[in-house]
């Protein structure tokens, strides 16, 4: 069965960096898109960025766009999200998903915690 496996997380201080990975395991990456997404405590979870698997093309939500790099290494069948410029706003639950062109999203890793100081 396909797995999503996130890593990378962890605590910086306001302006550092973090190199967030989801790796694939028990397959090969077969969906169109991998997705993105946090939730801190007691709000909403949130889009933060996806990218279509085969062309590499990524896009990002308007509060993360210009600071934060999502990529991917097909060999590996890992996807990156490199966040630079990191605010206190940016903590939450980071989680990384499997889905399609038209949004929807089907499985789902266990998420990261990335923690801000100010």
């Amino acid at each position: 069965q396909v797995r999503l496996v996130e890593s990378g997380g962890g605590l910086v201080q306001t302006g550092g960096s973090l190199r967030l990975s989801c790796a694939v395991s028990g397959g090969t990456f077969s969906d169109s898109v991998m997705g993105w997404f946090r939730q801190a405590p007691g709000k909403e979870r949130e889009f933060v960025a996806r990218i279509r698997w085969i062309s590499g093309i990524a896009t990002y939500a308007a509060a993360v766009k210009g600071r934060f790099a999502l990529s991917r290494d097909r060999a590996k069948n890992t996807a990156y999200l490199q966040m630079y410029s990191l605010k206190p706003e940016d903590s939450a639950t980071y989680y990384c998903a499997a889905g399609s062109i038209d949004g929807s999203y089907e499985r789902w890793g266990q998420g990261t915690q990335v923690t801000v100081s100010s």
